[in-house]
């Protein structure tokens, strides 16, 4: 930091203020005549009638541009899902809206600043950070305004989790800049500008407490108005001297970033700092509201000058109307010498007659008709029609140099077609487009100043109070938020004020927009269930379309952690569980097949055991009785058979998908065999030779059954 010389630092600024206000004396002087204009400020000589177009038309403005207080809205730059971040957005966003809502100063700020872009030409406000001390005493609880260090900022803090003897309250102000206490770098556009200024009327004990008591006979030089009648009326010189105030000038330069604060009649620096809140631009306002300009130089050209001249002829009519209608009223002349001519027009008289003085005279002379005439009144009438007619063709040609259509002032013709309605209401929203987004822009780069200087100068415990983030679902990411938040101010944000939220909107839009939302949501969320019943591995992919779709509309940051929370329970691995009804009812079905296949087993074995033993038997017998007899030989394969059955009684068992009720039908026809084939061993047998057809020879013995 370089050493700075007070008194040369003071006469350089003030040049340059005086350049900067000879830049802008012409626009001033315009300005000032603008404003008494709209305010119908008349001196004692001017008596004529007026027609103030320009009140009516600034009336229909300033709602247009801004109808209500805009709500703070912080986004994170990336919807991905990232809780931290989200978390950070949310605190930064309750706590600007806790600001909006318990301070008037920033609607009160943009509401000025609009006004003065429609009147004289350029909006200002202006972002400062300041801190108070509470402190409790008893059952009491003391209030005093913290003197700021050095560096511009509190000295003190509160640890997230410590605790403090007392507490600073810390605000972000916004301030309203009257339109004729603001300086720039001449220039020809915003972005050549390298220093601005505000002027500030402080009392004399506003400056000892501010700058030191080495300024306690500083020069008061701004008189309010009124003082000289105080004086007259016998006011004394010390309630005078407490009215008197010192102009101060705070200038931001930005090309050495240091604040200079300099005041009228003194001739050296009354402080100076470096830097004191670290923005990102530098300075702690946005870019003035400016009507129209021009490449070539940043003084603005009022909208009333664009049709001022309409404005005096709409006013010369007025005044020419005002005097024909004074000439509207019965006037004439009679004979003098016809006394009752004037008694009849000056006295009432109802059913009466007034006598008349020599009748034949009178009725020579033509009756009332010959004594009296009035002035014509067609005549009179007619200019009155056509200076009305000149009026409201001259007020329509003021509606088209400003864009104000009778569809934006309120009022329509009934033979117009509503295609035609239609077509100027989107005519005068494309003329109003421009200003309505200069005016949400600016109120967004207010928002934006006060929240980077949240996150840098704000303590912890006041973010955490102001949002009352700890009531939600999120406290779990409070303090990784605010990390986040000191760590990456508003650079990580984008924080952003729709233009259509500066202006009155009705229950029907809002009431509209929450059912897009649930239309929206409701068919994803019905198109996606019978995808993850059927195919139950979707569900990831299926959740994070539905987190897509929230996140699209501006109401769903609140559903955004429901969300994403059923989302976890469904990706999270499942516990085991009891097998469902289905599979208890296959393990049952195949254990009843089980028990079915060794019932099966054992009959099996039974029946080969029994046909083994009197296979045996019947062998033994029958060797006995042939012995030396040739008999034909012949073995029972009595095992091979019961293999068979054992193979058909298995496999019949093992069929997949068979029933119980199958398997014993099977069960049943294999015992009817084996039945049939004991029998048949049972029945009586005989030997019988068989003999050769040809020759009549014995051959073998044959066993046959009786």
């Amino acid at each position: 930091m370089k050493k700075i010389n007070p008194v040369k630092e003071a006469k350089r600024w003030k040049n340059e203020l005086k350049q900067a206000k000879r830049e802008d004396e012409k626009w001033i002087n315009r300005a000032k005549k603008i404003v008494r204009r709209y305010r119908d400020d008349r001196t004692a000589s001017q008596v004529s009638k007026r027609y103030n177009i320009l009140w009516s038309n600034i009336q229909t403005m300033l709602p247009a541009l801004y109808g209500k207080t805009p709500r703070a809205q912080v986004e994170r730059r990336w919807k991905d899902k990232d809780p931290v971040s989200r978390t950070a957005a949310t605190i930064l966003e309750r706590a600007l809206q806790y600001e909006v809502d318990h301070n008037a100063d920033y609607d009160h700020a943009i509401k000025s600043a609009v006004l003065d872009r429609l009147l004289p030409g350029r909006g200002v406000a202006w972002v400062r950070f300041e801190t108070k001390s509470v402190e409790t005493v008893g059952e009491s609880i003391e209030v005093s305004d913290d003197a700021e260090n050095e560096d511009g900022m509190s000295g003190s803090s509160i640890d997230m989790y410590g605790e403090q003897p007392e507490i600073n309250v810390e605000t972000t102000p916004v301030d309203y800049v009257y339109w004729e206490d603001f300086r720039c770098t001449p220039a020809r556009t915003w972005e050549e500008v390298t220093w601005c200024a505000r002027r500030v009327y402080m009392a004399k004990e506003e400056v000892i407490e501010r700058f030191g008591e080495e300024f306690k006979d500083i020069t008061l030089t701004h008189e309010p108005l009124g003082l000289d009648e105080m004086k007259k009326a016998g006011a004394s010189e010390a309630d005078m001297e407490n009215m008197r105030k010192a102009e101060i000038w705070e200038i931001w330069d930005k090309s050495s970033e240091c604040v200079y604060w300099v005041a009228e009649g003194e001739d050296k620096l009354l402080d100076h700092k470096y830097d004191p809140y670290g923005l990102d631009g530098f300075w702690p306002i946005p870019r003035p509201l400016f009507a129209t300009q021009t490449t070539d130089t940043l003084v603005p050209v009022p909208d009333y000058a664009l049709y001022q001249d309409q404005a005096d002829e709409i006013d010369k009519l007025t005044n020419r109307i005002s005097m024909l209608i004074e000439a509207v009223k019965v006037v004439g002349v009679y004979d003098a010498s016809q006394a009752g001519i004037q008694r009849m027009l000056t006295e009432g008289f109802d059913n009466q007659l007034i006598p008349v003085d020599s009748w034949a005279a009178f009725s020579e002379k033509g009756g009332i008709k010959g004594t009296i005439d009035f002035m014509p009144l067609d005549q009179v009438l007619q200019a009155l029609q056509s200076c009305y007619n000149s009026r409201e063709a001259a007020k329509q040609v003021v509606y088209d140099v400003t864009g104000l259509s009778d569809i934006i002032r309120g009022s329509s013709v009934a033979s117009e077609t509503a295609t035609a309605q239609q077509i100027k209401g989107q005519y005068a929203s494309m003329r109003l487009k421009r200003m309505q987004m200069d005016v949400a822009q600016f109120a967004s780069e207010l928002l934006r100043i006060k929240a980077q200087m949240m996150c840098d100068l704000y303590s912890p415990q006041n973010l955490i109070e102001m949002s009352g983030i700890m009531g939600t679902d999120d406290a779990v990411y409070a303090e990784q938020a605010i990390q986040l938040m000191k760590s990456e101010p508003v650079r990580s944000f984008r924080i952003e004020v729709a233009s259509d939220s500066l202006v009155e909107m009705d229950e029907a839009q809002e009431k509209q927009s929450r059912t897009e939302f649930m239309t929206a949501f409701g068919v994803t969320l019905r198109d996606a269930l019978p995808i993850v019943q059927q195919v139950p591995e979707m569900a990831p992919l299926i959740g994070e379309v539905l987190t897509f779709v929230v996140r699209t509309f501006k109401g769903g940051r609140q559903l955004e952690n429901a969300l994403e929370g059923t989302i976890e329970k469904m990706n999270a691995p499942k516990e085991p569980q009891g097998p469902s009804p289905v599979e208890q009812f296959k393990a049952q079905q195949a254990l009843q097949l089980e028990q079915v296949k060794q019932q099966a087993e054992t009959e099996r074995q039974a029946y080969k055991a029994q046909l083994e033993s009197e296979t045996k038997l019947e062998i033994a017998r029958m060797q006995t009785e042939a012995q030396a007899k040739p008999v034909n030989q012949f073995t029972v394969d009595s095992g091979g058979k019961l293999d068979n059955i054992a193979e058909t009684i298995t496999n019949a068992a093992m069929q997949n998908g068979a029933g119980i009720a199958e398997a014993v039908n099977n069960l049943g026809q294999v015992a009817a065999v084996l039945v049939g084939a004991v029998d048949e061993m049972k029945r009586p047998k005989r030997r019988v030779l068989e003999r050769d057809s040809i020759t009549g020879k014995a051959i073998a013995a044959v066993e046959v059954t009786d």
